[in-house]
């Protein structure tokens, strides 16, 4: 089994994706086999950093919907009463029964419940998960993209995550950004987590959420801080108080920004200041690595 580390942030714009992907850049000077899984499913964009990333395969991931056949329901109301979701409507007094697909979570429950096999199920699609190899032909980013209108992204990674090979040496998750249930499914079997903040009033609010999610899940984490020399200082404050790994700081660059900008964010090509903190963040994490694999 591979170790597997998340990159996660309480809110969007931190640099979650800037980490992701020049973490994912050092290691693969270090290990033979490392795979970067793209899990903001309504967002995904690590792609657009990685320029020498070619397209592999792609596939159309679908979820089971239930449709109720009129000719056989009697109406009695226990597909409803089993749905958690409140997906199902069904009114006797007017012989009406309807799934909203937007709600359906595809548990099968109302299946269960049906007594007069009035429900049958349809594939819907969610949306698609592609995989892209790099110079070396290996398949080195999986990546999942929501379709425009769905709710599904849980659904979405999961089914992304059981794609990628789980012998791989190392995996990355960058996840969603917040604390929904869609992060919770890309953490939910990390090693190690990530999160990534910045020294502002907003993104330490939302650190506090991520921390006590993590700590709700049982994870080992730590925190990196991004745009580091802008805000204030409340946030090591704070992560000294609660006794959070400082994992490093990476300083804020208005030449990286633009570069960042225009999808420029090479390993090769950032200010010195910023590699040096990047690499101190990955001989962290590979000591990590190393102790994991010695306690598997």
């Amino acid at each position: 089994m591979g170790y597997k580390i998340a990159i996660a942030s309480g809110k969007g714009g931190t640099g979650k994706t800037t980490v992701s992907v020049q973490i994912f850049q050092l290691l693969l000077k270090e290990f033979d086999n490392v795979i970067l899984v793209d899990c903001d499913v309504e967002e995904p964009n690590d792609r657009i950093f990685l320029s020498s990333a070619d397209l592999n395969h792609r596939q159309e991931v679908f979820q089971k919907i239930p449709v109720i056949q009129n000719e056989n329901c009697t109406y009695c109301r226990k597909c409803a009463e089993y749905c958690v979701y409140n997906a199902i409507v069904v009114i006797p007094s007017a012989q009406f029964a309807e799934v909203n697909a937007s709600l359906c979570h595809s548990c099968g429950a109302c299946l269960v419940a049906c007594d007069h096999k009035a429900i049958t199920e349809y594939d819907s699609s969610i949306g698609e998960v592609s995989t892209f190899s790099t110079n070396n032909n290996k398949t080195a980013l999986f990546e999942g993209r929501l379709k425009v209108g769905s709710s599904m992204q849980t659904m979405l990674i999961k089914k992304l995550k059981q794609l990628v090979p789980a012998s791989e040496e190392i995996l990355l998750y960058d996840a969603p950004p917040g604390t929904s249930c869609s992060v919770v499914e890309t953490v939910i079997d990390a090693d190690f987590v990530i999160l990534v903040s910045e020294p502002t009033p907003f993104g330490l609010h939302d650190l506090k959420l991520a921390v006590e999610l993590m700590r709700d899940l049982g994870k080992s984490f730590g925190v990196v801080v991004n745009k580091a020399g802008v805000g204030n200082s409340e946030i090591y404050n704070y992560i000294s108080t609660e006794q959070v790994e400082l994992l490093g700081e990476i300083p804020y660059n208005m030449d990286f920004a633009s570069s960042y900008a225009k999808g420029e964010v090479k390993t090769e090509v950032i200010p010195r200041d910023i590699s040096m903190a990047f690499k101190g963040i990955v001989q962290s994490l590979k000591e990590k690595i190393d102790e994991g694999n010695h306690g598997s």
